[in-house]
């Protein structure tokens, strides 16, 4: 007994032929021994979903070459676009200047403010003796920065102090500044009124700024008009010829080193004004060989009519006048001394600034 198998298709349809060897695999399927109209279809296997672990591996497929070289220069694209760009902002020649001159401001700023560079410290060789203080004050250099520091105007500066021969100012790097100077040191000291002053080899006159040891010292007096009204009305009976002669002597006498002797004037520094502009030659010249002769004379005076003078430890004035003939004078002058001393008489004054006719006068 043979049991019948229900056909999927309908009446009238036919399944559609299949071919020998079909990748299917399938068995063929024999023709339905039906009529003619009545096809049979292949039955399809049923379709499985499987879970895998992992993706199967395609041993077959491969990329290209083309491929290959495509996705490196993509990936490189992905790199170098943005540092191009980043390049061509960075490299511009505007950018370039801005960041020049930010760097420079900066710098700028960073020296300006930075205590390193600034003169705080300031040495001075060559003073022996003017102060190293005035000298620096006088400078300008004090706390200066470098760059604003000027070492020819300050060497101009300090060159027309007064005593100073030459001056030299040295800058280096970052801060360090020396100032070196040559003195004409002075060789004795004018005092006029409250006011002391430097006398240099060439008699020129300076305001001294610190105290000095040793020097000579030469006041300068006011000149007395009735100097000669007196010189010629006193006297004893020993001294009147040569009283007479009295005034014309000084006057003789002042005038052989004052005829360059100014009334009025100013220093050589312009500081301080004094009633002479210089010392006269003849009477720095006679100053200077009376203390070599006589050391013990620290103080002289000087005045117009009488030239230099001091005054005696035994209680009266010599006066020398000028020049260079002191050592005769002095001679002159003891002669004087030992001839009035013996006869028991005591002078007020002495005069040898004429030599050969000198005079005195006595105590009344």
């Amino acid at each position: 007994m043979t049991r019948r198998i229900p056909s999927p298709f309908k009446r009238g349809q036919t399944p559609a032929p299949t071919k020998r060897g079909s990748a299917t695999g399938d068995r063929r399927v024999a023709p339905s021994p039906r009529g003619k109209g009545d096809k049979r279809l292949r039955k399809q296997p049923q379709m499985r979903r499987i879970q895998a672990a992992s993706a199967a591996s395609l041993a077959g497929l491969g990329m290209t070459k083309t491929a290959q070289k495509r996705k490196r220069r993509q990936s490189a694209q992905r790199i170098t676009r943005p540092l191009s760009t980043a390049r061509a902002i960075v490299f511009n020649a505007r950018w370039l200047s801005l960041g020049i001159v930010g760097l420079c401001v900066y710098a700028l700023y960073l020296i300006g403010a930075d205590q390193r560079f600034y003169l705080n410290y300031i040495p001075v060789q060559g003073a022996t003796s003017l102060e190293i203080n005035d000298v620096v004050a006088e400078s300008g250099l004090a706390g200066r920065h470098i760059f604003a520091a000027d070492p020819q105007a300050a060497a101009d500066r300090i060159g027309q102090m007064g005593g100073v021969v030459t001056a030299t100012v040295t800058l280096h790097w970052p801060n360090e500044v020396l100032v070196s100077l040559r003195e004409k040191p002075p060789l004795a000291t004018w005092e006029e009124g409250s006011e002391t002053y430097w006398i240099d080899e060439d008699g020129n006159l300076s305001l001294a700024r610190a105290e000095t040891v040793g020097l000579l010292h030469i006041v300068s007096e006011e000149p007395v008009s009735s100097d000669a009204g007196e010189q010629g009305s006193g006297g004893t009976g020993e001294t009147d010829a040569e009283a007479e002669t009295a005034s014309s002597d000084e006057e003789s006498a002042s005038s052989d080193g004052n005829d360059e002797e100014t009334t009025t004037g100013e220093t050589a520094n312009g500081e301080a004004t004094a009633n002479i502009a210089f010392v006269p030659r003849p009477v720095l010249e006679g100053a200077i060989q009376l203390r070599q002769l006589r050391p013990n004379i620290d103080k002289l005076f000087y005045n117009t009519s009488g030239g230099l003078s001091y005054q005696d430890g035994r209680g009266w004035r010599a006066y020398f006048g000028s020049g260079r003939d002191m050592h005769q004078k002095l001679a002159v002058y003891e002669t004087v001394v030992a001839s009035l001393v013996d006869r028991g008489l005591r002078p007020e004054y002495i005069s040898v600034s004429n030599q050969y006719k000198p005079y005195y006068r006595l105590v009344p």
